[in-house]
């Protein structure tokens, strides 16, 4: 396993990290070199973990990020600027953890989103403009957690909630304007644990 952590103080990196062919975790946390990093970050082929928090700069992540074929964690944290995630997401065939943590200028996720077959784990956490999760979310066949916290613009879950079969765990807290659940949730044998905490609009179950 080969790692790469660069912090603020970091200033720029070498335009030869590409060639890090053996690279499996990659930090950026708070950087502002991140911009012109992503021009050559599809040719870390071994790359499974990448993590970016702050790069307040950036608005959005490059389509090359689709290329990243063994990627299995993507954590996304204190992304204040970044509008949107690129539909080329969807074709991150290993992806298994996906985390979105303040990120409030999000407000809706890719339908490809639905493509992420090996998708396990689905974090929202304060994302206060996401306004709502794409119908596709019911192709996600392997999720087995879906956490949103302090997702305040959502009022709603798609029907298609009720197509995870695998979802074991489902968890809402401090969802201030969800108002309710689909009907479609009975549907989903497998749920062992669904909490809903301050969810002060919540109308019916």
């Amino acid at each position: 396993m080969a790692s790469l952590y660069a912090y603020k103080c970091i200033e720029s990196l070498p335009t030869t990290i590409s060639q890090l062919q053996h690279l499996t975790h990659l930090l950026l946390d708070e950087s502002e070199i991140l911009k012109e990093f992503f021009q050559s970050i599809a040719k870390l082929s071994s790359l499974s973990m990448l993590e970016l928090c702050g790069c307040k700069s950036i608005e959005s992540l490059p389509t090359m990020i689709g290329q990243l074929q063994h990627l299995t964690h993507l954590h996304l944290q204190r992304r204040e600027n970044l509008k949107e995630l690129p539909q080329s997401i969807g074709n991150l065939s290993s992806l298994s953890m996906l985390y979105l943590y303040f990120c409030m200028s999000i407000e809706s996720l890719p339908t490809t989103i639905g493509q992420l077959q090996h998708l396990i784990e689905l974090r929202l956490v304060c994302c206060e403009n996401l306004k709502e999760l794409p119908q596709s979310i019911g192709n996600l066949f392997f999720l087995s957690m879906l956490n949103l916290f302090y997702c305040d613009s959502i009022e709603s879950l798609p029907i298609t909630i009720g197509h995870l079969q695998h979802l074991t765990e489902l968890q809402w807290a401090r969802c201030e304007n969800l108002k309710e659940l689909p009907q479609s949730i009975a549907n989903i044998f497998p749920l062992s644990m669904l909490e809903l905490s301050s969810c002060n609009s919540m109308e019916s179950l």
